[in-house]
This record gives C-alpha cells, sequence and structure tokens, in this order.
C-alpha cells in the first residue's frame, strides 16, 4: 500500500456556541491540514500516459485542490459559513475539507483520497477519514 500527504495552511476565527469554556469566545488558529491519499498501484508508462509514471497521484494535483479549499477558509470567522452552523470544531472542519476535495479532484484521483487531518495547535488534531 502507498501513501502520500500534502499540506496546507490556513488563519481563522471561530467560536463553539454549544461548548462551556473558553472555546465558547471568539478566537483563532493558524490551522494545518494534511490531505492523505492510498492506494495500491502505481500508474506508469504501461497506462498510456509516460507523463505520470510511477507515482500514486501527482502531489502537484493534490496540493492545488487543498490550497484551493484552504484559500475560502483563510482569514475569516468559520462561524460565518453555513457549513459550520453553531459549531465549527476541527472535526467538523476536516469533514468540510475532505468532501470539498472530493468534489474538485478527478474521480479517478477522488477515489485515493482517505483522510484529512485538522490542526488547531500542534498537539491537537481531528482527523476525518473515509470508511
Amino acid at each position: 500500500m502507498y501513501h502520500v500527504r500534502v499540506e496546507a495552511e490556513f488563519a481563522a476565527a471561530h467560536f463553539l456556541s454549544h461548548y462551556q469554556g473558553k472555546c465558547e469566545q471568539l478566537h483563532g488558529h493558524n490551522y494545518r491540514v494534511r490531505l492523505w491519499a492510498k492506494g495500491n498501484e502505481l500508474n506508469s508508462i504501461l497506462d498510456n500516459n509516460p507523463k505520470e509514471g510511477a507515482m500514486l497521484v501527482d502531489f502537484a494535483l493534490l496540493k492545488d485542490a487543498l490550497r484551493q479549499v484552504c484559500k475560502t477558509l483563510d482569514h475569516c470567522n468559520l462561524n460565518d459559513n453555513p457549513a459550520f452552523t453553531g459549531d465549527p470544531s476541527a472535526e467538523r472542519i476536516a469533514r468540510y475539507i475532505f468532501e470539498e476535495i472530493l468534489r474538485i479532484l478527478p474521480p479517478a484521483d477522488a477515489k485515493l483520497i482517505y483522510a484529512v487531518d485538522v490542526y488547531e495547535t500542534a498537539a491537537n488534531m481531528a482527523r476525518y477519514e473515509r470508511d
């Protein structure tokens, strides 16, 4: 099994409406996002596409898609995004990014995506993963 990962970052504010504690207050994070793909087969010259030889999926394609999604979240209040009504938790952000990536990528590449990690800090991370 081959695994590949790309990363991107964005900065955003949020608050958790249904939480009792300091996270109820508006605050921000410099989020780090990791997008994971996996598969058993590498493409190759045998696939009649010599420009894509011996890789699972093109890093550039994954990076572009991830940056595109992160750009829509950068420097905003996540509570203003209808996808996060009430509580834009790291878990919900990870799922949102995962689903947006699947929407953007060509189907052959989207099927390789299996997880998105969202780090609020270097020590705190949430993951959304395909079943």
